[in-house]
Parts: structure tokens; C-alpha cells; sequence
């Protein structure tokens, strides 16, 4: 069954939320933050656990909303490079701030070391079993 496409949210920050917390967004925005612009696989391994398809999918989203850049080198192999548009510097200040009360929290004992990362698929938890 489909789902159909929702009514715009009448609270500002909706879509936003919408977006930025959408399964690994927060991650891969982190990562090029911190990180500076990487190519595919390189960013593949520093966000941990996820898969290359779902990679991809939140890569064009982000592209689409203006948070990423996707810079492709027609090289062989052709050279895609990804990384923060300044309109994620706005959004990198607040990741800031939630990095900065996630160590207060964690020295508190408040939040686990390193969280389990979301399984994308029980067939994929069989396979390791």
C-alpha cells in the first residue's frame, strides 16, 4: 500500500524535522561537517552500518534540499566527491551544540558510549548470523 503524499506542515520547522530525522540523515551531515567533503566511499565508512543504497538515497535528498554538494570528476574511475553547502553551516552550529550537550550527558552517564547502528533489513541480520 502506498502512502500518500502529506499535507505541508503548518509549524515552520515540519519539514526540517522531517528531513534531519529521517533513519542516518544526522549522521552523513555530521560526518561531512566534521570530516570536510569525502568521496562516496570514503563517507560509506565513516557512517557505519550503512548500507550503499540507502547512502545514496539520503545523498540525493540532501543534494535536492541544498544541504549537500555533489561534485563528479569524469575521471576513470569517475571521482564523486560530496560535502556541506553553506546552508548546512547554518545547520552546523546547532550539531554543534548537540555534540556539546551529548558529552555533557555521556560524562553524566546519561547516554550510551556508541548506540547500536539501525539494521536496514532482517534478511541483512541472517546473512551475518
Amino acid at each position: 500500500m502506498r502512502r500518500s503524499k502529506q499535507a505541508p506542515s503548518p509549524c515552520a520547522i515540519g519539514g526540517l524535522l522531517e528531513l534531519l530525522t529521517r533513519p542516518w540523515t544526522l549522521h552523513i551531515l555530521w560526518s561531512l561537517s566534521t570530516n570536510g567533503p569525502m568521496r562516496f566511499g570514503v563517507l560509506r565508512k565513516n557512517v557505519a552500518g550503512i548500507s550503499s543504497r540507502v547512502l545514496t538515497e539520503r545523498l540525493r535528498t540532501l543534494e535536492e534540499k541544498g544541504f549537500v554538494f555533489r561534485h563528479y570528476e569524469q575521471t576513470i574511475p569517475p571521482a564523486v566527491t560530496y560535502g556541506i553547502t553553506d546552508r548546512m553551516k547554518d545547520i552546523e552550529k546547532v550539531l554543534a551544540q548537540l555534540e556539546g550537550l551529548a558529552r555533557k550527558w555521556q560524562g553524566q552517564g546519561m547516554l550510551a558510549e556508541s548506540p547500536p547502528a539501525p539494521t536496514t533489513s532482517v534478511r541483512a541480520a541472517h546473512r551475518h548470523a
